[in-house]
């Protein structure tokens, strides 16, 4: 399954009704999961998380734009968003080992089938953007429902990418694209006094001089008396919640204000709320692998142990730290104790089994079990000399900081080290009862020992990586450079 979010946005946040009819039909498309319905009514919109397979996800969008142009008339709905469609965007968020390319195609596709089926004229944005003006969703949405009735008609740099340059008379127009992961986050601040919401929208947002990859709006909300800084972090790598939120912060007392409460409006990414707790709790050198629920979800999901080679391999392939090469050592090396036993079960004599093939097979079953945790702690660890990096930048005259990195350094290098150990010594093994193994197996045996041998080659291309970090640390690595030598097979 190759997955996407898409996050359409409706303009509509006041009639629950009419919301649950424009969601009703993405519930019914298999391989479509409706994620989570949110609603303002002083915004009058609402925003909707679904994920699912490209083909799927784009037919329920479809489904649910073709009901909101039915039931949204522009005409007569007004809300403190801006706004030119009735549905007024639709962003393809790649998930997985889904790429930007292929989200880019979807919007493509989705546009092109929203202008002829519905007649609505439709503008790429975003990644999926023919114009590089119309990267940013603001400049494409200006002049709103109305302003943009009369620049679709006469101004060629307004002309749509789909359709006709002419709106549709109740729909309007809507922005198409593809985009990272966005986090929609809103500050209240302890006034009503939207000018100033305004002001400190304008100091953090990045159009402005402000944090980057920050939008931001001020809004009045009536139903709170309360105005709001409304913001869109665009990659919350660059700048995360707790930055965006202090920048606010900063911003507000210079008003003699203050930031009453903050929301998160949709989905959010769990390492976005992570990053927000490191930041709060102090914890510098947190190991986020340490979290229950991760670490339960690690063991039943998501070990190469417990998914298909289909599966890792995607998630090998994929731009991510982890897992790499040391991990696929580990792969590799189960597979290659898994050839082995096969080898050994075809070989042994039912009714009379030789004891040592007998033995050979459990050792080889046992290393297959253990390649594959190896693969796990693989990543672990690299993703441990990360965490450790990043205490040690931030403390750099912490010796508690420096310890840890040094630990996960090592960490790094002894596990990749068992790899290449486990995948030297099965290989031995199997090797020794080659001539009493079955002839017509001869090409799976033969393939079995270069497969032990590719992974401990790869292993101890990983243990050689992280000796030099240790090296540079002036830590001793003696012990376990003699280790790698014994292991290196002779020129």
């Amino acid at each position: 399954m190759t997955p996407f979010e898409c996050v359409p946005n409706f303009s509509e946040g006041r009639d629950a009704e009419r919301i649950e009819r424009i969601v009703a039909p993405a519930r019914e498309v298999p391989g479509v999961t409706v994620l989570d319905v949110e609603r303002n009514a002083d915004h009058n919109r609402c925003v909707i998380s679904l994920v699912g397979e490209g083909e799927a996800l784009l037919d329920a969008v479809f489904r649910m734009m073709k009901v909101a142009t039915e039931l949204i008339d522009l005409n007569v709905q007004r809300g403190e968003h801006p706004r030119m469609g009735a549905t007024d965007v639709v962003p393809f968020v790649p998930l997985g080992t889904s790429t930007m390319p292929d989200a880019v195609r979807l919007a493509e596709k989705l546009g092109a089938r929203v202008a002829k089926e519905l007649g609505i004229p439709v503008y790429l944005y975003a990644s999926a953007a023919k114009r590089p003006e119309r990267n940013d969703l603001a400049k494409v949405r200006e002049g709103q429902f109305e302003g943009l009735r009369t620049a679709i008609a006469t101004d060629p740099a307004r002309a749509p990418d789909f359709g006709e340059p002419k709106l549709h008379p109740t729909a309007g127009a809507v922005a198409i694209g593809a985009r990272p992961v966005l986090i929609a986050y809103n500050a209240y601040l302890t006034t009503p006094d939207v000018a100033i919401a305004k002001r400190i929208a304008k100091a953090v947002r990045a159009r402005d001089g402000g944090l980057p990859e920050v939008k931001a709006l001020g809004f009045e909300i009536r139903e709170r008396n309360r105005a709001q800084v409304s913001m869109n972090l665009t990659d919350f790598h660059v700048t995360s919640i707790h930055r965006a939120l202090e920048a606010v912060r900063r911003e507000a007392q210079r008003f003699g204000v203050a930031v009453e409460e903050s929301e998160i409006v949709g989905l959010v990414p769990e390492d976005a709320l992570f990053d927000a707790a490191e930041y709060y709790l102090q914890l510098h050198s947190f190991d986020r692998s340490a979290v229950l629920e991760r670490k339960v979800r690690s063991i039943a999901t998501s070990g190469p142990g417990h998914e298909s080679i289909a599966s890792f391999a995607a998630r090998l392939a994929a731009r991510t730290p982890t897992p790499g090469g040391g991990s696929a050592a580990g792969v590799v090396a189960a597979l290659a104790s898994a050839l082995g036993e096969m080898v050994l079960a075809y070989s042994i004599d039912p009714a009379k089994p030789a004891e040592d093939l007998v033995a050979a097979s459990a050792v080889l079953n046992e290393g297959r079990h253990r390649f594959l945790e190896l693969a796990d702690e693989d990543a672990a660890s690299y993703d441990a000399v990360r965490q450790s990096k990043k205490a040690r930048k931030e403390r750099p005259n912490d010796p508690a900081a420096q310890e840890g990195y040094l630990k996960a350094v090592r960490g790094a290098a002894e596990v990749p080290l068992e790899t290449a150990r486990r995948a030297v010594e099965l290989a031995k093994r199997l090797d020794s009862v080659r001539d009493r193994t079955r002839a017509a197996l001869a090409s799976d045996l033969v393939t079995s020992l270069a497969l032990f041998r590719a992974a401990a080659e790869g292993a101890l291309a990983n243990v050689a990586i992280n000796l030099e970090d240790l090296k540079a640390a002036g830590q001793p690595t003696e012990g376990l450079e003699s280790e790698v030598t014994r292991l290196r097979p002779s020129p």
